[in-house]
């Protein structure tokens, strides 16, 4: 199928957002923004789940219940997501890097589901990763489905409301291009918070 020249852009802003965040948190290197590579460590898993200042919602194992001011813990498997029923705690708490990079993949995991796949998956359903390395290979892998729901839309599509059946979100009322639009500005925003909090962790002292 060939490419709508309007998504083009929108697919090729989503592929260099989605490198670069994967660079930033597995290493080697990450381009600088002018093509001078700069080293990275990879990511271990206390800087995945630590906690730069009290009340942090995070990724917690099911048995030890969710975090301050969280009702439940949202994800299938071991691990759960910090999360309440709407409406949300005002104002919003301070979430760590692995409470997000899950988010991430929650969510383009199901979008592409509810895009071009069984439109079933939830958010219950989702397993949320403990540890550095599975979080990581999860949101590779989400990344990747998201991609292939949006090469296999054509221009009519684009302008169909509700292509995307996506229940957590605004979709059934959004022209799938709008949709596209709002996935890219979660990836670059989401994706700024996670290198800031590996800057922050490189620079914090920690007793």
């Amino acid at each position: 199928m060939t490419l709508p020249p309007r998504l083009a852009p929108l697919l090729e802003e989503f592929d260099f957002a989605r490198t670069r965040l994967t660079d930033r948190l597995a290493g080697p290197a990450v381009d600088s923004g002018n093509g001078t590579p700069v080293a990275v460590e990879p990511l271990t898993d206390e800087e995945y789940r630590w906690e730069p200042v009290p009340g942090c919602w995070s990724v917690r194992r099911h048995a030890e219940g969710p975090g301050e001011r969280a009702t439940l813990l949202i994800g299938a498997g071991e691990w759960g997501r910090d999360a309440t029923e709407w409406p949300h705690p005002e104002p919003p708490p301070f979430t760590t890097l692995a409470w997000r990079l899950n988010h991430l993949g929650e969510m383009l995991t199901l979008r592409a589901d509810h895009t071009h796949g069984t439109r079933s998956l939830t958010r219950e359903a989702y397993p949320v990763c403990g540890d550095a390395q599975s979080a990581i290979a999860g949101f590779d892998a989400a990344a990747t489905a998201w991609r292939e729901a949006l090469l296999a839309a054509d221009d009519t599509v684009l302008d169909t409301v509700g292509h995307s059946a996506y229940p957590y979100g605004g979709d059934a009322e959004e022209a799938f291009l709008d949709v596209v639009w709002w996935v890219n500005q979660e990836l670059l925003h989401h994706g700024a918070e996670i290198a800031l909090l590996r800057d922050l962790y490189r620079w914090s002292p920690r007793g």
